[in-house]
């Protein structure tokens, strides 16, 4: 992404200055590079104005400022000194100090500066760079104002001067470009470089001096930066001309080599230069100096101006610098001067340690690795050179073991021997490296070398067999239980992994009941198990550790299924239709106890979990009807009038009792009218009824819950118990100790998703009276005998004739085969 800002310059501090110069414009195109872990990278100018803006890091970084706030955003520098600072308020950097990059980087570029935003809440870390970017706010500047030139006037064209360098610190363009001198009628400029790619200018002799002429030239030296408009720096030459010394002083050679070792004492002579002069007297007479362009070296070495001896004042270090190239000025009395090239190079001295670098290491070793197994793989490198750089690298021959050299500064640590774990199982290997200087520099590294054992013993269970019980209509996932094996081996070998063995399970995989996990030995049910379906299984868990070859055993787990009560009872009759509208008619003139209908339902469990009651939930006139608790006969308490409405609705709840208990709920519509034309006028749109408000309903009873939620659960427990108890009384007093028995209709229920039951085919003899708790049901023989046709969805609708005929006979017994599906 980027975004363009602009800035002023650094205004001068000076009055004059701001006279004389413009205010200069520049463009900084300032680029914010978005990277991946939250950087941002900025790039400003230096010496922006304190509170100048930087960027806008909520935007940058995709933040707000209500994290900033929140997260306690803050500054982290490594560095004393924060020259950005954060605005939490507005989610900005600005400029908190001056910025001075030449102060900051000197010559270094880039020059950047690094932080951190930190918040907090959650932890969160963005790094930021901002690049300082160089202004021409630094003029070219020579250390001297003035130098002086005492020069014969028998020198020729031709003839050299060595002049001092300028300085820039900037960098870049706007660093010192070019020289100018003016005027330059008798003198040029010659730009030359040194090695290192710095450049020095001489003032190179043009045409002859004449001291007759002009005794003296005043020069002005300009040096020009690449800034725009460039920026000078100015240094007075001011050149005496002097009479008649003709002969300049001449060097024994025009380049000198020394060698100096690098650590040579401060005080140390490296070379002495030696000129001479054909002229006599005064005029003879030769001093010795650098020239300018060497003031880069003048801490490091000097020259004594009589001798011409160059002495070390510095610290030598040949890993920073290998070779100095000093240029040497010889002048006479008469001015005239000769120039010379000294190169000095430095040597190396032992004054570095070998360095052990280890790349690999195999630990812990098998103890029947063969010989000359690779153990380590080792880098030892010293940054001297020559002899002092090699190295050679010993261990203690008394162990198993030996190094070996691969390549150039690579070793390898291989096994000697065969390695007995029983032994000795653990080794410290320390490897010396020296080097060959004189004298010797050494370095140790200690490597500690586990030895491990093979695999020889197989995993071992806690028992010789296992034995689960779940409950019946568990979640897929659900924990079994779980077998652990230990193994004597170490290591990898005692790694023990579990895995179930294929068999089958009633004719289909092991796999689609448990899975065992790889780790723990814990064994999980894949599928919900059905007690109706499958009461028990085996399986087999073999336990297989991690040695190569690996060793294994197995043991034997028996899962016992337990049953619940997992079925809801299923309504046969009345048939619920989305499509049409079924009504019971009830004449207006019957009596007290009149037969409505009668619901029937089911339920395909067993035992308790399959005994059946009917409850009214819901009725329009509950003062009109009742409903049988065990037979589920609906019938009227009371004489029907002209005031009950054609239309009522009643809703049965049938409940079994398991625990808990499982229920289903019925609607059955009842018309009070003496003709069908009359029923067939008020139930035309007798599915267009208002439905109840449920929502209503639900949370006004939720409301009285919670106001009276203890209170109520009391009342209604002591209340239920009681009843409860009243009924049995009753029941097994009038129906002489039989236990009353609801008819049983078992559907063929087929298995969806792993949780139903077995297919059932039953045959029931039920037994009616005309008191209907004492109706009792017999399991006869299975389905297959049975003579009576059912539809598909297997059930049997009566008709109103059968039914009147079980209304006039309730002492018939009536033998019912009924096959549900």
């Amino acid at each position: 992404m980027f975004s363009l800002c602009s800035f002023n310059s650094r205004r001068r501090a000076s009055s004059t200055w701001i006279a004389s110069w413009l205010m200069q414009h520049l463009v900084l195109c300032v680029f914010v590079m978005a990277v991946a872990h939250g950087q941002v990278r900025y790039s400003i100018p230096e010496e922006m104005t304190k509170g100048s803006l930087v960027g806008n890091i909520v935007q940058d970084l995709g933040l707000d400022v209500k994290r900033l706030k929140s997260g306690r955003a803050r500054i982290f520098t490594e560095d004393s000194r924060e020259y950005i600072g954060l605005n939490v308020d507005k989610g900005t950097l600005i400029v908190k100090e001056r910025i001075d990059r030449e102060e900051l980087c000197g010559h270094k570029s880039p020059c950047s500066l690094h932080f951190q935003i930190i918040l907090d809440n959650p932890m969160e870390l963005h790094r930021i760079d901002v690049e300082i970017l160089d202004i021409n706010d630094n003029s070219p500047l020579f250390t001297k104002k003035e130098i002086h030139f005492q020069i014969s006037e028998l020198a020729i064209p031709g003839a050299r001067y060595s002049l001092e360098s300028a300085k820039d610190p900037d960098v870049g363009l706007h660093s010192l470009q070019t020289y100018k001198l003016n005027p330059n009628d008798n003198f040029m400029l010659k730009t030359l470089s040194h090695t290192d790619g710095t450049k020095y200018v001489e003032m190179v002799l043009q045409r002859p001096l004449d001291r007759e002429k002009q005794a003296e030239y005043n020069l002005i030296l300009t040096a020009f930066d690449g800034g725009t408009p460039p920026k000078t720096g100015t240094l007075k030459i001011n050149v005496i001309v002097l009479d008649a010394n003709d002969n300049a002083p001449i060097f024994t050679q025009s380049v000198y080599t020394a060698l100096v070792a690098e650590n040579a004492a401060k005080g140390s002579v490296v070379l002495q230069l030696s000129a001479t002069d054909a002229d006599q007297g005064t005029n003879k007479d030769v001093t010795y100096s650098f020239s300018e362009s060497s003031s880069s070296v003048i801490d490091i070495f000097t020259i004594d101006p009589t001798s011409g001896d160059i002495i070390v004042t510095g610290i030598l270090d040949f890993e920073k610098n290998k070779k100095y190239e000093l240029n040497v000025v010889a002048t006479d009395r008469g001015g005239l001067t000769d120039t010379a090239k000294v190169m000095v190079e430095i040597t190396d001295v032992n004054d570095n340690a070998p360095v052990i670098n280890l790349i690999s290491f195999s630990s812990p070793l098998p103890e029947n690795s063969a010989p000359e197994t690779v153990i380590a793989m080792l880098n030892v490198k010293d940054l001297d050179s020559g002899k002092n750089g090699e190295v050679r690298c010993l261990i203690n021959p008394s162990l198993p073991f030996r190094i070996r050299q691969s390549a150039s500064n690579f070793y390898t640590l291989v096994t000697d021997e065969l390695l007995d774990r029983e032994k000795i199982s653990e080794y410290n290997i320390t490897i010396t490296a020296t080097d060959e200087g004189s004298p010797s520099f050494s370095t140790n590294k200690t490597l500690n070398l586990k030895i491990s054992d093979v695999n020889d013993n197989a995993p071992v269970f806690q028992r010789q067999s296992y034995t689960a019980y779940v409950m019946e209509n568990n979640s897929p996932g659900f924990s079994v239980l779980s077998v652990k094996a230990h193994d004597k081996d170490s290591g990898n070998n005692a790694r023990i992994s579990y895995f179930l063995e294929d068999i089958l399970v009633n004719g289909v995989s092991a796999s689609t009941y448990v899975s065992v996990n790889a780790e723990s030995g814990e064994i999980i049910a894949v599928r919900s198990f059905d007690y109706e379906q499958t009461k028990e299984f085996n399986i087999r868990v073999k336990a297989q550790d991690g040695g190569n070859p690996s060793l294994s055993s197995n043991v034997s787990v028996k899962i016992i299924i337990q049953d619940q009560n997992d079925n809801a009872p299923q309504v046969l009759y009345p048939v619920q239709s989305g499509g049409s509208v079924v009504a019971e008619i009830v004449p207006r003139s019957a009596d007290v106890g009149y037969l409505v209908t009668k619901v029937v339902a089911v339920d395909v469990d067993s035992g308790q979990n399959a005994w059946l009651s009917y409850k009214l939930q819901k009725a329009t006139d509950r003062a009109l009807f009742e409903v049988g608790l065990q037979n589920g006969e609906i019938r009227t308490v009371r004489q029907v009038t002209d005031k009950d409405a054609v239309k009522q609705r009643l809703a049965v709840v049938v409940e079994d009792n398991g625990q808990p208990s499982r229920s289903a709920t019925v609607n059955v519509n009842v018309a009070l009218a003496d003709s069908f034309p009359e029923v067939l006028s008020e139930f035309t749109d007798f599915t267009h009824d208002k439905e109840y408000n449920d929502n209503l309903t639900f949370y006004l009873v939720l409301a009285l819950a919670v106001v009276s939620f203890l209170f109520i659960v009391s009342i209604i427990a002591i209340l239920s118990v009681k009843c409860y108890r009243w009924r049995r009384e009753r029941m097994f007093y009038k129906s002489g100790a039989n236990l009353p028995v609801i008819p049983y209709y078992p559907p063929l229920y087929a298995d969806v998703g792993g949780t139903g039951t077995l297919q059932h085919v039953y045959n029931y003899d039920a037994c009616r009276t005309t008191d209907s708790r004492k109706s009792d049901l017999k399991f006869v023989r299975p389905c297959s005998e049975s003579i009576i046709s059912l539809d598909n969805c297997g059930t049997q609708t009566l008709t109103h004739a059968q039914r009147e005929k079980l209304v006039e006979n309730p002492d018939d017994q009536v033998r019912n085969y009924v096959c549900t599906y």
